[in-house]
């Protein structure tokens, strides 16, 4: 099995295409001629995602940020990135992103909170005009759907406490409406609270909101903001699902390393 079959099962299933202007997908370090003696996937790559790699014999990485996002002048010791991306190449480990490519499909990485809140009647929330997946389904920012029933804010909001597996949540005031139709985006989402205002949705989750990105609320729905890695908790056992879908005799594994930034005083 060679790295260019395990990157072309992605980018099928995720094309390089639907990738925004700003991002850095695909193969970032490696060669796709390269015999992959195994693939470890993550939501970030870290030296420590590389020495779990070493010690497991996985040559490729499949992460969903990539570590190589802003241009880089010098590779020295001085930066994390730079770091990783040094070790990753003395180990010859092959570094690969699905960002935001898995973010603007409807089966990535916001289906990963959808299923999970069982939403129904799912759509894109903010489509791109003309682009199609390959089942057919709309390109874009987002999901929106339908709870199964109706829910109290305060219900709904401690539900999500506990489904998420979350330590705490930012929320606007509560707007004092029954919640029925939902609208989130899994990492830094605060560009779609408009659009979930304008299509009178009840509640929109996402994260990395601002202080001042509450106001945009204004009352009308209910803005959560749970996390941005809590957000993409599920995304390696996203891209494990589908490459073990792909490569079922292949070692496809998710990584143990918590590449949480993050921790929070209770």
């Amino acid at each position: 099995m060679q790295i260019g079959q395990i990157t072309e099962a992605l980018e099928n299933w995720a094309p390089l295409s639907f990738q925004e202007d700003y991002d850095n997908c695909g193969l970032i370090v490696g060669s796709p001629g390269t015999l992959c003696s195994g693939v470890l996937c993550s939501l970030d790559c870290t030296e420590a995602v590389i020495d779990e790699a070493i010690e497991k014999g996985c040559n490729l990485i499949v992460s969903h940020h990539p570590i190589v996002f802003k241009g880089i002048k010098q590779f020295d010791e001085t930066s994390y990135v730079a770091r990783t991306v040094l070790k990753a190449i003395q180990h010859n480990i092959a570094l690969y992103a699905i960002h935001t490519n898995l973010d603007n499909i409807q089966n990535g990485v916001n289906s990963t909170l959808a299923d999970r809140l069982n939403l129904e009647n799912r759509q894109i929330l903010a489509s791109k005009p003309g682009i199609n997946d390959q089942n057919g389904h709309k390109v874009g920012s987002g999901i929106k759907g339908s709870l199964p029933e109706e829910m109290e804010e305060a219900d709904f909001l401690n539900w999500i406490k506990k489904t998420f597996n979350l330590s705490v949540i930012k929320h606007t005031q509560l707007t004092g409406k029954r919640l029925k139709n939902i609208a989130l985006c899994g990492g830094s989402g605060s560009f779609l609270t408009q659009t979930a205002k304008d299509q009178n949705l009840d509640c929109y989750i996402t994260s990395d909101l601002k202080y001042h990105d509450f106001f945009e609320a204004d009352g009308k729905l209910l803005l959560v903001d749970i996390g941005h890695g809590e957000s993409e908790q599920w995304v390696s056992e996203l891209i494990v699902a589908h490459l073990t879908g792909k490569f079922p005799t292949f070692a496809v594994l998710q990584s143990l390393v918590c590449t949480q930034p993050i921790t929070y005083l209770k």
